[in-house]
């Protein structure tokens, strides 16, 4: 019994199918990938024992040390959250808001905003706090 190939060939892998696939996989968790729009505030966050991580799809409210309200990185009056809200609400899967607050905020401010988003049409208002990872 012969061998009719030559000494000098050998067997090649073809890494084109194993490219196609590294790129399908990557298309896929960029698409399936949720990007949580954070706020570039210095904010001191109070604590609590009893915090949960919130939901990333959560629309969320900055108030600042100031007393400053942000929604969606814009400032925002107090008088104009709840339309802002209820629009932002009426296209959005959750009804969840978060408000990030820093701790040194009065009780009063926090409360008018919290007001605000359930009057807003907001199902759950959350506080976010230290332990808050979402």
């Amino acid at each position: 019994m012969r061998n009719n190939e030559s000494p000098e060939a050998e067997a090649t892998i073809d890494m084109a199918p194993l490219i196609d696939m590294v790129f399908i996989l990557l298309i896929f968790f960029m698409v399936t990938t949720t990007f949580v729009k954070d706020m570039k505030l210095e904010l001191e966050r109070p604590k609590a024992n009893s915090a949960v991580v919130a939901s990333s799809k959560a629309i969320r409210l900055f108030i600042d040390r100031n007393g400053d309200t942000y929604l969606d990185g814009e400032p925002i009056r107090l008088w104009l959250i709840q339309s802002k809200l209820r629009d932002l609400l009426a296209s959005a899967a959750s009804k969840v808001v978060l408000v990030v607050t820093d701790e040194g905020v009065p009780a009063g401010k926090l409360v008018e905003v919290v007001d605000q988003a359930r009057l807003a049409g907001a199902e759950s208002v959350g506080v976010a706090t230290k332990k808050e990872a979402g």
